[in-house]
């Protein structure tokens, strides 16, 4: 009986974990393909707003003042780039050192490099919607 228990007791754990990593992985690849590649790489307009939410802002924080910039804002900027012919000289890569779930909910530290440079740790809000994760809100660090 003992056996029996702690074979279930393993593989609802195995579930558990297998769904952790699956909604990792889900998040890990709507900030690749969004925020990485949509914004930073000027990989599409259409990627940047399938990922983020609509009410999406990003906070800095700037000589004690907080700030605000909407996706949209953000948008813009992106397709006047584009327009112009602006095109990154070397391409944005990211890693992913923290993603935590908890429900419907998750934060996802971000490093951003070009190159061998750092340039910035962004931490990432997100929520799981009918239409699956996206970035609902951003912080970020610039490195000097």
């Amino acid at each position: 009986m003992k056996r029996l228990v702690t074979i279930l007791l393993l593989m609802t754990l195995s579930l558990v974990i297998t769904a952790q990593q699956s909604e990792e992985e889900a998040i890990r690849k709507v900030i690749q393909t969004a925020y990485v590649e949509g914004i930073h790489n000027r990989a599409g307009v259409d990627k940047i707003e399938k990922g983020f939410h609509p009410g999406f802002e990003m906070l800095g924080l700037s000589n004690g003042l907080l700030t605000k910039f909407p996706i949209y804002s953000w948008i813009e900027t992106v397709k006047k780039s584009m327009a112009e012919g602006q095109a990154q000289a070397d391409s944005i890569r990211a890693d992913y050192p923290l993603i935590d779930v908890a429900g419907n909910a998750a934060i996802a530290r971000v490093e951003l490099y070009r190159g061998e440079k750092h340039l910035f740790t962004d931490y990432m809000s997100l929520y799981k919607t009918e239409n699956g994760w996206q970035i609902v809100a951003k912080i970020y660090y610039r490195l000097p």
